[in-house]
């Protein structure tokens, strides 16, 4: 089904994205609609896990508190790690941007769970994990904020991945395949769908803060520096996470994509089909071609 088809029956059906993705998923498989949720929200912990062991937290407890950031996940590399705790203090002392708690809390989380996963941690694939914290980044940045409950995200995480099937299958999910707006173009187009139905928006809301995000990131190079899922691939995940709040905000504010959702994914298809395989995680462009990138390349090798 199309996102407009899908929106469209959500609609005639008084449901949200999130309830229709778990339905269909249902019927496909046969797995009973409370075991589907029950994973879901299995997916939801994870993810809460895995943004607090980023910050450093020996336990899933209120992500930003001074006083614990030293003990922040660090890859075996050496190239990533403590940069969420950094952003994570900066709010923690009041020193943020003003006004701009929401999005400094989602890129403090986006850094934390694709630093987890540098460093060989558990992190939720979503929708894949150089991608890993765009979702989880802004969706518990937004529980936060919001009060919304753990059912609130189980919903909302069903829906992007409602998003994300349909993207998967026109497109691709990798770098390889289209280049990174594959990868943190999909998760930011999952993110800004789940992230309106958080905040009580409509089925056709959703879909066109998808294609929001999909049109912000398009063309994005997939060029990670040594072939590591980390310089510039985490970075990538919090500016991603801004762009799926933005992406939402202007949804959710009853602006519509002159581009219907649908075209905007058969563009990015297409854009994904012209990007030279030099740009498609190969580390044969981009940043990783750079002299920083190749002798970091250089060192890498060496270590190995």
């Amino acid at each position: 089904m199309t996102l407009t088809e899908l929106a469209q029956r959500a609609l005639a059906e008084g449901i949200s994205l999130g309830r229709l993705a778990v339905m269909l998923e249902s019927e496909e498989t046969g797995i009973p609609l409370a075991e589907i949720v029950g994973r879901v929200r299995e997916m939801v912990r994870v993810m809460k896990s895995s943004v607090s062991e980023g910050l450093g937290h020996m336990e899933d407890s209120t992500p930003v508190r001074p006083g614990v950031f030293e003990r922040a996940r660090r890859s075996r590399t050496g190239l990533s790690g403590g940069d969420a705790a950094k952003v994570a203090g900066r709010i923690a002392s009041g020193r943020n941007l003003p006004g701009n708690v929401l999005l400094a809390k989602s890129v403090a989380y986006a850094l934390a769970v694709s630093e987890v996963n540098a460093a060989m941690g558990k992190i939720v694939a979503a929708p894949t994990a150089g991608s890993c914290g765009v979702i989880p980044g802004t969706f518990l940045a937004l529980a936060e904020v919001s009060g919304a409950g753990e059912e609130d995200l189980v919903d909302a995480l069903s829906a992007a991945g409602l998003i994300g099937q349909v993207i998967g299958e026109r497109v691709g999910l990798s770098g390889a395949q289209a280049g990174c707006q594959a990868e943190c173009g999909s998760a930011a187009a999952m993110a800004a769908a789940g992230l309106v139905q958080l905040a009580g928006g409509s089925p056709e809301d959703c879909i066109h803060a998808a294609a929001f995000a999909l049109k912000g990131l398009m063309g994005l190079v997939c060029d990670p520096v040594a072939g590591l899922v980390e310089v510039p691939c985490i970075k990538r995940n919090a500016t991603s996470a801004a762009v799926a709040l933005a992406s939402a905000e202007m949804a959710l504010s009853g602006v519509r994509s002159r581009i219907p959702p649908d075209e905007v994914i058969s563009a990015m298809a297409q854009v994904g089909r012209m990007i030279p395989p030099a740009l498609r995680e190969t580390s044969q462009g981009g940043l990783a071609t750079t002299p920083t990138g190749l002798r970091v390349s250089h060192e890498m090798a060496g270590k190995t």
